[in-house]
């Protein structure tokens, strides 16, 4: 029992000291790509926060379990409600003129039609409906490789001044904190998962109760605390292009390989999820709409929307 107190320890060690090195690893990437923080978080960033779903989903989808469908939905639940909400309290987060007129409206889209694919027929998720995911995967990457030209054309142009750190001075240096960060934000939120579950289990705590919190949450820790350290670093773009490109790639690519995997059921909770993924989405564009940035009142709004959720869990069992 002790043991699992000291690996949750390292853990949250290896998740906020990894993030930290991610992020700033990232941004020199960005600069000396000449490409955006926004275009860095769709991408690496959301990659590698994405690493604990892509995992989980896959191996519950050899099993032909439900739980790779439910793992993706909930995730981009909590991506949203919580992971939002919860560093937004910490800081304010601006939202980007694009995000909100290309990525967030993007992420709608591909959450109606990821819904339609999931409860339409008999409910599966086929190798047919995976193949339509991955279509929109590449129509995504395109967006992104016209977003990487568009950066490097406008940064041709721009005098950008910063403060040097030692990851300016040898790109490689910016390299391996940016993988090794994201391999320490991955393991430590294993860490922190398989050790919280185990100390929960020792107190009786339900399977189900730990399913829908720890384990749930827990899958969101590296985009949590990536986000949370991005957004005290005033890096808004990579703080909101990671959880829009996590969801994206939860949406297209997981569910896409889990199909293609193996012909999955989705389980009795698939409309509440289904439904509930779709309007906190809806419900974080009308905020970002609105005030073009989330503060701490919109923080709370978020992650009472996510308790509501968890509440709402546990009732319907």
């Amino acid at each position: 029992m002790v043991l699992n107190f000291v690996f949750i320890l390292i853990g949250f060690v290896l998740l906020i000291k990894g993030a930290d090195f991610m992020v700033d690893g990232s941004i020199v990437l960005a600069r000396r790509a000449g490409v955006s923080e926004l275009f860095i978080g769709l991408t690496i960033v959301a990659f590698g926060t994405s690493a604990p779903e892509l995992a989980v989903s896959v191996q519950a989808a050899l099993g032909k379990s439900g739980i790779a469908i439910g793992n993706v939905l909930g995730s981009n639940i909590a991506n949203v409600a919580l992971v939002l909400g919860f560093a937004a309290i910490f800081t304010t987060i601006s939202i980007s003129k694009t995000t909100i007129k290309y990525e967030i409206p993007f992420v709608i889209i591909i959450t109606v039609a990821s819904v339609a694919l999931l409860i339409e027929g008999d409910e599966n998720l086929t190798f047919f409906k995976s193949v339509v995911l991955l279509c929109f995967l590449a129509i995504y990457f395109m967006y992104l490789i016209q977003m990487a030209r568009g950066d490097k054309k406008n940064k041709s142009t721009e005098v950008e001044e910063h403060e040097k750190t030692i990851y300016d001075k040898k790109i490689s240096l910016a390299i391996i904190a940016t993988i090794g960060g994201i391999i320490a934000v991955v393991f430590g939120g294993k860490l922190v998962v398989e050790s919280s579950t185990f100390i929960a289990k020792s107190f009786g705590v339900s399977e189900m109760l730990i399913g829908v919190t720890i384990v749930a949450i827990g899958t969101s820790l590296p985009e949590l605390v990536t986000s949370v350290v991005a957004a005290r670093k005033g890096k808004a773009d990579l703080a909101v292009g990671n959880i829009i490109g996590s969801n994206i790639l939860n949406l297209l690519l997981i569910l896409g390989i889990s199909g293609l995997v193996s012909s999955v059921s989705a389980d009795r909770a698939i409309y509440f999820d289904s439904f509930f993924a779709l309007g906190v989405i809806v419900l974080f564009y009308i905020i970002s709409v609105k005030r073009k940035k989330i503060g701490t009142f919109s923080g709370i709004v978020l992650l009472s929307t996510y308790v509501l959720y968890l509440i709402l869990n546990i009732i319907l069992g």
